[in-house]
C-alpha cells in the first residue's frame, strides 16, 4: 500500500530513471494530481501550482493508455 510519501517517491525515481515508468508512476501521477486539484479548490493560493513539464508529460502518457 503506497502512503503519500511512496507518491512523491514513484513519480521522483520514475522522472530521474531510477525505476521504470509503469502502472505504480501512473497512478502515483494520478493520485498527486487529484490532490493537487482538491488543494486548489480550497485556496486560490495554490492555483498557480503546477506539475513540472515531465511530471506533466507522466499525466498525459497516462491518459492515453487508459483510453487505449
Amino acid at each position: 500500500m503506497f502512503n503519500e510519501r511512496n507518491h512523491f517517491k514513484v513519480v521522483n525515481e520514475s522522472l530521474s530513471g531510477q525505476r521504470a515508468v509503469d502502472e505504480d508512476t501512473f497512478s502515483s501521477v494520478a493520485v498527486l494530481a487529484e490532490r493537487l486539484e482538491r488543494l486548489k479548490r480550497t485556496s486560490n493560493i495554490f492555483a498557480n501550482i503546477t506539475f513540472s513539464p515531465q511530471a506533466e508529460e507522466l499525466a498525459c502518457c497516462e491518459m492515453v493508455s487508459a483510453l487505449s
